[in-house]
């Protein structure tokens, strides 16, 4: 259910940008609409199938999750790892201004069907505001701000203009500008160039990737125990399952709260500024063996 992207001066685990507009979710004012628009499949992510536009069986009459508190404990980490970026709620509160699928069964599938353009829009919200952070003053920062408004004044449409809108072509735009924004950040520490690499399971403990371009990489299940990633960029890589204990992502770009939620960690982890430290982490830190205990004599 994650999207990945292959204004205000808000730092990575903010929740707001310029003018108030909320960049992550706040389930207490939305419909449940992540829990009925999309679709999954029974896999390590999901513990049943649910089609496109079928509620989760989890889903309450209050649009809350009915085992919030034990999604990874009963098969769903899926759903604690997905963002949408604060898409739910604005689609609720302001596209159509309170209105839930429930209440009004005629216009659900419009619900759904602009869910689906919202949420990238506001992921690239997310990180354009985060690239006019990171930019400093100069044409290309300019350019930045004008794809960071003209973004926000999309997301403002109405569900008519929201599905002619072409959403991949205004994202491709968009992550040509991402693009120069992390090469010039990266600028004098530049690493080995793995945009979309497939790395699977791949052990990465003596791979050098300071300043790595990680774009979209898969790094599904990695061995990255201990690894400096420096000035990395990590825009849309996938770090489900990652094994970060040790790691060090403190100065890594465009790290999403999302992707450290998706890996494995522990206290020793050093993370980017604004960013939390995943609750279960601590259940991956490695046991400590008790001492035999020694006979009396």
């Amino acid at each position: 259910m994650g999207g990945v992207l292959g204004g205000g001066t808000v730092g990575p685990g903010s929740g707001a940008v310029g003018g108030g507009r909320e960049l992550r979710a706040d389930c207490s004012r939305c419909a449940g609409v992540c829990c009925v628009a999309p679709a999954f499949t029974a896999s390590a992510d999901f513990a049943v199938d649910k089609p496109a536009g079928r509620p989760c069986p989890n889903l309450g009459a209050d649009f809350r999750c009915g085992i919030h508190t034990e999604l990874r404990q009963r098969g769903f980490p899926g759903c604690t790892v997905f963002d949408c970026f604060g898409a739910g709620q604005h689609l609720t509160q302001n596209t159509f201004a309170g209105r839930d699928w429930r209440a009004d069964p005629a216009a659900a599938q419009r619900m759904f069907d602009s869910f689906a353009v919202l949420r990238p829009l506001h992921e690239l919200l997310w990180y354009l505001t985060e690239a006019v952070r990171l930019t400093p003053a100069g044409p290309l920062r300019d350019e930045l701000t004008a794809a960071l408004d003209e973004t926000g004044r999309l997301t403002d449409g109405t569900p008519e203009e929201l599905l002619a809108l072409d959403v991949d072509a205004h994202r491709d735009r968009a992550n040509r500008l991402l693009s120069r924004a992390a090469e010039q950040a990266r600028a004098g520490r530049a690493g080995p160039d793995r945009r979309a690499a497939m790395l699977i399971g791949v052990d990465l403990r003596r791979t050098p990737l300071v300043g790595a371009n990680l774009r979209g990489a898969c790094l599904i299940g990695a061995d990255l125990r201990g690894v400096r990633l420096g000035a990395a960029d990590l825009t849309g890589a996938d770090l489900r399952g990652a094994d970060l204990r040790g790691a060090d992502l403190g100065e890594c770009l465009f790290t999403h709260q999302s992707q450290l939620d998706a890996a494995r960690g522990d206290h020793r982890t050093v993370l980017p500024p604004g960013l939390r430290r995943p609750a279960h982490w601590s259940l991956t830190l490695t046991p400590t063996r008790p001492r035999p205990r020694q006979r009396r004599r």
